[in-house]
């Protein structure tokens, strides 16, 4: 009789097991063989991002020099971004010009005003001046010497108003101061406690409103005696190149 063997009998699971034990100790024999590889230099503080295949990693790879030094190239030969740096320039140049023009903007405002502000100062002062001095002579006339009086008026006066005042003493004033031997004498009054006897009403550089208080005294034919009226009377003064004239005239 023979004699029969029980158990499993060898089969391809078996086999290949032992075809993958015997591959790995042939792996360790290879291994152990070599002569150990020079380590590799490390290098901190860089992150290297490597594109995995597209079913992934069973063992994922270490990254090597070669993927630092790739990384490195890139980021010395990356090209700058010219366009900010220039835009930042332009806008801080636009920025400080327009400051700068404000500025001078300001500066010549305030120049002018200081420059207006003096020359009404100025100007209030002479024209005012000249008021008193032509008030008495405008306002002032004997029928004795006509012609006189009138010339030395016109001297004070300037535009359409000198030409009125010939029309109107030629042709009104004149004929009337004969006829009834007129006689007016005109004075700005003297300034009392608290009442200025002229004042400014309006200045400007060029043109100056005053207001004047003026006595005059007339005698005629047609008066008993002598009359004495009080007046006020407002005076446009204009600068001319001759001095500042009177421009307007008129009975308040």
């Amino acid at each position: 009789m023979s004699k029969t063997t029980t158990g499993r009998a060898p089969g391809s699971g078996t086999r290949r097991t032992m075809t993958a034990a015997a591959r790995a100790a042939a792996k360790r024999a290879e291994r152990g063989h070599r002569e150990p590889a020079a380590p590799e230099p490390t290098v901190a503080g860089r992150t290297v991002l490597i594109e995995a295949p597209k079913n992934g990693w069973e063992d994922p790879p270490e990254p090597s020099l070669e993927e630092f030094e790739k990384f490195e190239d890139f980021e010395e030969n990356a090209p700058e971004d010219e366009g900010q740096p220039h835009r930042r320039r332009r806008l801080l140049t636009a920025v400080l010009g327009a400051l700068l023009v404000a500025g001078l903007v300001a500066v010549a405002a305030l120049g002018w005003q200081y420059w207006d502000g003096r020359q009404t100062e100025s100007a209030r002062a002479q024209a005012l001046t000249a008021a008193r001095k032509a008030a008495p002579v405008v306002l002032s006339y004997d029928y004795r010497r006509l012609d006189k009086d009138f010339a030395a008026a016109r001297t004070h006066l300037t535009g359409d108003f000198r030409d009125e005042y010939g029309k109107t003493t030629k042709t009104v004033v004149g004929p009337t101061a004969k006829k009834y031997r007129g006689v007016v004498k005109a004075t700005v009054a003297a300034p009392t406690t608290g009442a200025p006897s002229a004042s400014i009403v309006s200045a400007s550089p060029d043109r100056v409103v005053v207001l004047l208080f003026v006595n005059q005294v007339t005698e005629s034919t047609q008066v008993s005696g002598a009359r004495v009226d009080l007046n006020r009377v407002r005076m446009t003064m204009t600068r001319t190149a001759d001095g500042w004239k009177v421009s307007a005239v008129d009975a308040l």
